[in-house]
C-alpha cells in the first residue's frame, strides 16, 4: 500500500476552510481514480509546546504508481487546483510506501 497525507496550517477562515472542505473539496476527492480509502481530522493535536496543524488527510492506494496516475490524471489536477480555495495557511504533501511492523 502507499499513503498519501496531507498535512495543513492553520487557515486565515477557519470556518470557511471546514465548510468548504467537506461540501466541495472531498467530493472531488473521492473521484480519484484508484483511491482505495481516505480520511481526514480537524481535531489535530500536537505534543505539549508544539503548533499542531490545523487539519490532516491521508489517502490510501494500491502502490506509488497507482497514487502517480491518480494525481496526475484529470480528477487529481482538479484536486490540486482546488486547494487554494480553501488553504489560505497552504498544504504539505508527502507520500510513502507503507511497511508493516512485527509485534
Amino acid at each position: 500500500m502507499h499513503k498519501l497525507v496531507v498535512l495543513y496550517p492553520k487557515p486565515a477562515d477557519p470556518e470557511h476552510f471546514r465548510d468548504y472542505y467537506v461540501s466541495t473539496h472531498l467530493p472531488l476527492v473521492a473521484q480519484m481514480p484508484g483511491l482505495l480509502a481516505y480520511r481526514y481530522s480537524f481535531d489535530v493535536t500536537g505534543a505539549p509546546g508544539q503548533e499542531p496543524y490545523f487539519a490532516i488527510f491521508e489517502a490510501d492506494f494500491a502502490d506509488g504508481a497507482a497514487m502517480t496516475a491518480a494525481r496526475s490524471s484529470e480528477e487529481g489536477r482538479r484536486v490540486s487546483a482546488d486547494v487554494v480555495n480553501y488553504a489560505t495557511g497552504g498544504a504539505i504533501v508527502i507520500d510513502y510506501p507503507v511497511r508493516d511492523g512485527v509485534v
